[in-house]
């Protein structure tokens, strides 16, 4: 079967989310990083900036050298690693083989689900817009056989963009792709290939295997495959899960608690749809709610119970709820699993009120 790779990468994930959280900053240069007087560093820019030839790892002093207008704003990786399992929860109602590269980036095995009639485009750009409407920020994909090319496709129309890379148009995607594209060519790799009049896969592939063996090592395997478009590195997913949930960021807060239950159905239900979607069986062990108030200032409540119905989910709701007593953005619940596998699902009483 064709393989279906989609590489989701957030747009200036960290500038993203202070722009999200700080609407004056969305029309002006702003990056996330250390303070200039203390020899620090650019973490990563929003679009603006980068006009200006701001960019990642670039210290703050010479970012500002360029954007004096430049606002640097301090990072919070809590609250970033909170968005980034917003946005990986988002990913894995659609498949269980996800492989993260890092907080804002991770490639999603779609192959042979029915998600969309099995169209990884669909797939994809749904993705792109439930993170935008549930999460607040935006993210590129791309779409293609395997996972070198849709990590390149990924960067083809950023910001916001998709770009798919069909079977039948590989080979015309890579000819003209700079070596400097492929994953493992830095500079001084791409400075070699130059003094070899290597500077396109076409260039590449002009050369035999056994030239770029010779003057790469192992890695003139990887430039010769790769330049034929050629990659059958697996999604990795080698993590035993350990739990499985669902959440749902509000567009508008939830201001009590009654209006915090009346969510409770509709998450239940998703999280029964991704508990049967498991490709191992796996039994229940304890349930838990997740509540973020509108100042961002999250609780979660658990329960050991192997049968679980919906009053067991709303008592934990109202213990969260009641830690804060304020307005809510976003209830997730979920399931702890047990490390061993039963040979039949549990079945769930959801409705059961007792």
């Amino acid at each position: 079967m064709q393989r279906k790779i989609i590489h989701c990468d957030c747009d200036c994930f960290f500038a993203a989310v202070e722009m999200r959280d700080n609407p004056e900053l969305r029309s002006i240069p702003m990056a996330i990083g250390g303070s200039a007087d203390r020899r620090g560093v650019i973490a990563t820019c929003n679009y603006i900036a980068r006009e200006f030839g701001v960019r990642s790892a670039m210290s703050t002093a010479q970012a500002l050298k360029l954007c004096p207008a430049l606002r640097v704003v301090p990072g919070d990786m809590t609250k970033y690693r909170q968005v980034s399992q917003q946005v990986m929860s988002i990913f894995l109602e659609y498949s269980d083989i996800i492989e993260p590269l890092s907080l804002d980036e991770a490639f999603i095995d779609v192959t042979g689900l029915n998600h969309c009639q099995g169209s990884a485009t669909l797939i994809a750009d749904q993705i792109r817009n439930r993170v935008r409407d549930e999460v607040g920020i935006t993210i590129s994909a791309g779409v293609a056989p395997n996972k070198f090319l849709a990590k390149v496709a990924s960067d083809w129309n950023k910001p916001d963009g998709i770009y798919v890379v069909h079977p039948r148009k590989v080979d015309e995607f890579v000819l003209n792709l700079p070596v400097k594209k492929i994953s493992g060519v830095g500079m001084k790799t791409a400075e070699k290939l130059k003094k070899m009049d290597i500077e396109t896969c076409r260039d590449l592939r002009a050369k035999s295997l056994v030239e770029l063996v010779d003057r790469f090592g192992k890695f003139g395997q990887r430039l010769f495959d790769l330049s034929r478009g050629i990659d059958e590195r697996p999604v990795k997913f080698s993590r035993i899960r350990k739990s499985i949930s669902v959440e749902h960021t509000y567009s508008q807060d939830l201001l009590d608690l009654d209006s915090c239950i009346a969510q409770l159905p509709m998450l239940i239900e998703k999280l029964v749809l991704r508990y049967k979607r498991l490709q191992e069986t796996r039994s229940i062990a304890g349930i838990v709610v997740k509540v973020k108030f509108c100042d961002f200032v999250q609780t979660t409540a658990e329960h050991q119970v192997a049968c679980p119905n919906i009053s067991h989910f709303r008592q934990l709701l109202m213990d969260a709820f009641n830690r804060g007593q304020r307005p809510v953005r976003l209830i997730g619940v979920g399931y702890r699993l047990t490390e061993s596998t039963k040979e039949q699902p549990l079945q769930l009483s959801l409705l059961d009120k007792s």
